[in-house]
């Protein structure tokens, strides 16, 4: 039904530059719409009308320089809008979209491209005003029309939660060269997705005229015409980008631009190895490194240039809810249908040995899927949260709402740690019809357990091979699979793996993009984030909930009701997350005195002009 609307959707455009609804669905009537220079998902906005600069910013940071950064894996386009292809890094710094984010707010956007709007009071509708002085890169405006491409593109072509999302279009509609105006399909059950005014916002924007004789569904290695504050400069496919900053970028002396976007210069250096990143970062090949594996950390930058302080090494708090990384099932595979073998293969390893020896103890342990933040579940299910898991007691777990949920303890020991949690595992991967026969384990048809870990990112090679190895245990054959940066992109498009390697990243404002992540909808689409195949008509309407929350108390609730359906369906064996960004750089840059909500942004940082 989801496919056939998109499609629909997308076909049918009304003369006088509208895309019209079909006719079974109308555009209501609404109030009197609300002028604001920006929109909140909950609550008011922190930031006045007359806002200066934000405030994690340093709105005299001087401009010109070059920051450099390595990156690891490979990338064959400059494309970041479509699923084909491996987009480059630092693509977000061209394109715009009509607001864009205060990072120090939960879910707060203020005007980019637009310099206001104008929202329903039940938000079934927003208009938005571009800014007259807004450009492309080749120096023509930003019109309604370019606005009005972009979604039509974008729900034939784009990524498929973009397609999810602009589906609940019912009506675009030019008022004049430089407004926009769209209505939205109510839900099923009659509702309004309060989120699409964002989400609307947030729509990245492209040149109709620039597109008028180029396909959008292609990858391409050619530059495409953006309007933010850089463009591509130079390309080595595979291995290297340069941007370049635009002097007269028309938005530079916007308030919400601010003190950002100083260097003159960025430019990201692919390397296949991280080891072979951090040494030409050493080496002064690059100026700024976040650091992700903590035994590198620890040990890794050591050398004359931190010993004097030429490269400086800081841990900066956030309070962004981290990725829940973790080993995702595929549970499309029959292997993994059934929950308790989940459960079982999850009970196997010592993870306290893992973080002790492999992460120096710096990591904790992920135990939800919004990790360092108040959206993570705790307890057992209480007040708003509890009704909201009520309509599907029958079909969840009795302890989800007797008990917390909570990891398998271990002792640190080692292999041997887990001793007592495979004898638990092995009783339910008996009760799930597999039995131990000459030391592997087989089902009733004599059929072993065998499956593959499929990786990208060599750093992940020792916690999947210690995994590995605890599987063995429990006669388990797992084998683990690196492969390269395209394969690998290639093979979770089409959810062509047993079990990955992977994560699910959330703001502190979730909404439809859960869908994407979780919902059965997208289980089915390629390309989409739904790893795990999840299938659970709990989680669609607990995800779909999540949009229509009209209070900060009333989505932490809904959150937290998901967060503990998706925990005890047991779709990930979950590994660590860190609660603080480590970030080494050489000394010559600066940056703010403010580290934000959801932590630094190298966007922000200038290079010390003394320095340079």
């Amino acid at each position: 039904m989801i496919r056939s609307l998109l499609l629909a959707l997308a076909l049918l455009a009304a003369p006088g530059g509208a895309i019209a609804a079909p006719p079974s669905i109308a555009a209501s009537t609404v109030p009197p719409d609300t002028a604001t220079h920006g929109i909140a998902m909950h609550g008011d906005l922190r930031l006045p009308p007359d806002f200066a600069a934000l405030p994690y910013v340093n709105p005299d940071a001087p401009k010109g320089g070059t920051i450099r950064q390595a990156v690891t894996g490979s990338f064959d386009s400059l494309h970041p809008h479509i699923v084909k292809g491996v987009p480059v890094q630092g693509l977000g710094f061209t394109f715009e979209t009509l607001l864009t984010r205060s990072w120090d707010e939960p879910f707060s956007l203020y005007g980019l491209l637009a310099d206001r709007l104008e929202v329903a009071p039940d938000r079934s509708a927003v208009t938005f005003h571009i800014n007259r002085l807004a450009r492309w890169h080749d120096g023509t405006p930003v019109t309604a029309a370019d606005v009005l491409f972009s979604l039509e593109i974008q729900r034939v072509h784009g990524t498929p939660n973009r397609r999810l999302f602009y589906a609940k279009v019912a009506r675009a509609e030019a008022l004049d060269a430089q407004t926009v105006r769209f209505v939205f399909a109510a839900n099923e059950d009659g509702g309004i997705d309060r989120e699409m005014p964002l989400l609307m916002g947030l729509m990245p924007i492209h040149s109709k005229a620039w597109w008028a004789d180029k396909p959008f569904d292609r990858t391409t290695l050619d530059p495409i015409l953006g309007s933010g504050p850089y463009r591509v400069a130079a390309v080595d496919a595979g291995r290297r980008v340069v941007y370049e900053r635009i002097p007269d970028y028309w938005g530079r002396d916007l308030p919400i631009r601010r003190g950002q976007f100083n260097a003159d210069w960025l430019e990201y250096v692919y390397y296949r190895d991280d080891s072979v990143a951090l040494e030409a970062f050493k080496a002064g090949e690059g100026d700024i490194r976040r650091e992700i594996d903590p035994a590198k950390w620890a040990t890794g930058y050591d050398g004359p240039a931190l010993r004097d302080g030429r490269i400086e090494r800081e841990e900066l708090a956030h309070r962004r809810p981290d990725a829940a990384r973790g080993l995702i099932f595929n549970t499309r595979r029959p292997l993994f249908a059934d929950v308790r073998v989940r459960q079982a293969l999850g009970m196997a390893t010592d993870f306290a040995w893992i973080g002790r020896t492999l992460f120096h103890n710096a990591l904790t342990r992920t135990a939800s899927h919004y990790p360092n933040s108040e959206l993570a579940a705790q307890g057992v299910p209480q007040g708003a949260e509890l009704a909201a898991l009520e309509p599907f007691r029958d079909r969840l777990p009795p302890a989800l709402f007797t008990q917390p949920f909570a990891l398998p303890i271990t002792d640190g020991s080692g292999p041997a740690g887990a001793r007592a949690n495979r004898r638990a595992a092995l009783r339910l991967l008996a009760e799930a019809g597999w039995t131990i026969r000459e030391g592997r384990l087989t089902n009733a048809e004599g059929q072993p357990f065998v499956f593959e870990i499929l990786l990208s990112d060599p750093a992940d090679e020792r916690v999947a091979l210690e995994f590995a190895r605890s599987l063995d245990g429990l006669g388990i054959a797992a084998r683990v699979r690196a492969v390269d940066n395209a394969q690998f992109q290639a093979r979770l498009d089409r959810f062509d793996f047993d079990m990955v390697v992977r994560w699910w990243a959330s703001s502190l404002s979730p909404g439809n993009e859960q869908l994407y992540y979780y919902g059965s909808a997208a289980a089915g689409q390629e390309g989409s984030r739904n790893l795990a195949g999840i299938r659970d008509p709990a989680v669609d309407a607990i995800a779909q909930s999540i949009a229509e929350a009209t209070t900060r108390a009333d989505l932490v609730a809904r959150v937290h009701a998901l967060d503990r359906v998706l925990m005890w369906g047991q779709y990930m064996v979950p590994l660590f997350y860190s609660p603080v960004d480590r970030l080494a750089h050489w000394s010559h840059l600066r940056r703010p005195a403010v580290t934000p909500l959801y932590g630094p942004l190298i966007e922000s940082w200038w290079v010390d002009p003394a320095r340079r």
